[in-house]
């Protein structure tokens, strides 16, 4: 049964201000592609609900394709894939296209048929957000790739990516400050690409889960997202049309500052939002 959307804001779903700002900037554009990234349960349909909430104006018009639709959004013609009647991300793209909209939100690009389409319409006029299976940000270009893109296309058309988690929310009545372990140090000295400075000067304690009578004795209350930016710019294009690796094109974007999604959870260990247990658990989803 479909339920009206309750509305988010970015903040609300954890994005830091500066990463609110990011992506504030790409949703000015009038065209493009703008990807969510991050396994099953990781909240993409819910950041994707919200950036349409953000964008959602009576001079807009914003169709999506959903397998299934989850919500019910105030003012966007939403359609459900049905395999009975034939109706599939790709047909059903096709028809939205003909209904002239300025947003499209297509659920999943699963198949070459898909992704070529969704490319098209960004290329025509249309701002289009979907979402891929990948481990992170900058893998969701290497799986584009695979499944027919064009590596020129794709770099003309990519505004963004998002890879993310769920990180549950530590009880703010019974969590526990407690020093970091030399285990939690010793691995976190071993993470590929390090961690920036800024982030190991903030990270000065780690926070536990205790349990109360306001957290039912679970130690959490609620969730909330741990995220990592990829902004498409000129020097990532290159290296899409070069057909980089994900590592590669992750290098050269960190040497312009985004965080990581471990620095974005250790950011929120440091304010006592989560445990780093609970990053690393999700993490390695």
């Amino acid at each position: 049964m479909q339920t009206q959307l309750t509305k988010f804001n970015l903040d609300e779903l954890g994005f830091l201000p500066e990463d609110q700002q990011a992506v504030g900037r790409i949703l000015t554009r009038t065209h493009g592609m703008f990807l969510v990234t991050g396994p099953t349960g990781s909240g993409k349909t819910t950041t994707l609900y919200t950036i349409l909430g953000i964008l959602n104006r009576p001079d807009i018009n914003i169709v999506t394709i959903e397998d299934p639709v989850e919500n019910k959004i105030h003012r966007v013609n939403q359609i459900q894939v049905n395999s009975d009647i034939n109706l599939t991300f790709a047909s059903g793209l096709r028809s939205i296209l003909r209904q002239d909209p300025d947003i499209v939100m297509v659920g999943e690009i699963r198949d070459k048929e898909t992704s070529v389409i969704a490319i098209n319409a960004a290329m025509t006029g249309h701002l289009v957000f979907s979402s891929v299976h990948a481990n992170n940000a900058s893998g969701a270009i290497p799986r584009m790739l695979d499944l027919g893109c064009e590596p020129f296309l794709l770099a003309s058309t990519l505004n963004m990516v998002i890879a993310q988690r769920l990180v549950r929310i530590l009880c703010p009545k019974c969590r526990e400050s407690v020093p970091i372990s030399d285990v939690i140090l010793n691995r976190l000295q071993e993470v590929r690409g390090g961690i920036s400075e800024g982030v190991r000067n903030a990270l000065t304690n780690n926070f536990v889960p205790k349990g109360c009578s306001h957290c039912l004795n679970t130690g959490f209350r609620g969730r909330c997202g741990i995220f990592e930016i990829l902004l498409i710019d000129d020097d990532i294009k290159k290296l899409i049309v070069e057909k980089a690796s994900s590592d590669a094109i992750w290098d050269v974007a960190r040497t312009k500052g985004p965080k990581s999604m471990l620095e974005d959870g250790l950011i929120k260990v440091s304010k006592g939002i989560t445990s780093i247990e609970e990053v690393f658990r999700v993490i390695s989803e």
